[in-house]
């Protein structure tokens, strides 16, 4: 699967004139965890649904000039008067070939548009286990990984202005 520019768009082309290109080279499966710490009797039927807590990150390594390793992490738990109904811990990676796009680009390429490309592939593994443990599959709405990327860019600001008084 690869993503590229327009090449009736200049703005879009690189100084040295290459296509910008985005390629998923592999994705893959780091991590997957399932816990059901009451089952079966956690698996009954209830009249209210249990609230459930999800936490999203976003990490991105680089394994040369233009190949990166970008994980997401999902974590999901579902509760119900204090009983932990099921928690499902899931981190899953892909490789990325990121190419002639401008400096300035690479980080909300890698923190926005790479998970957003992983994401479904994530929530049909999340889905998967939950339903694969007894519960209806749990479907995660998408995330808006632009907003995720822009809150962890001012955090970073705020603390390195705090770090510098």
């Amino acid at each position: 699967m690869a993503a590229q520019a327009d090449n009736a768009n200049p703005a879009a082309q690189a100084g040295n004139g290459a296509q910008p290109i985005l390629n998923v080279l592999v994705q893959y499966t780091r991590d997957l965890s399932f816990e059901s710490p009451g089952a079966p009797t956690s698996l009954r039927q209830r009249d209210n649904a249990p609230s459930i807590n999800i936490n999203v990150n976003v990490s991105a390594n680089p394994l040369s000039d233009k190949e990166f390793d970008v994980n997401l992490t999902l974590n999901a738990k579902a509760e119900f008067d204090k009983e932990v109904l099921f928690n499902v811990e899931l981190v899953y990676g892909g490789v990325f070939r990121v190419e002639g796009f401008p400096q300035e680009h690479l980080l909300p390429i890698l923190f926005i548009e790479c998970p957003r490309l992983l994401f479904p592939f994530a929530r049909q593994i999340i889905a998967d286990a939950t339903r694969n443990g007894g519960f209806p599959p749990l479907l995660l709405d998408p995330i808006d990984f632009a907003t995720m990327f822009q809150q962890k860019m001012a955090e970073e600001q705020t603390r390195s202005q705090v770090q510098v008084s």
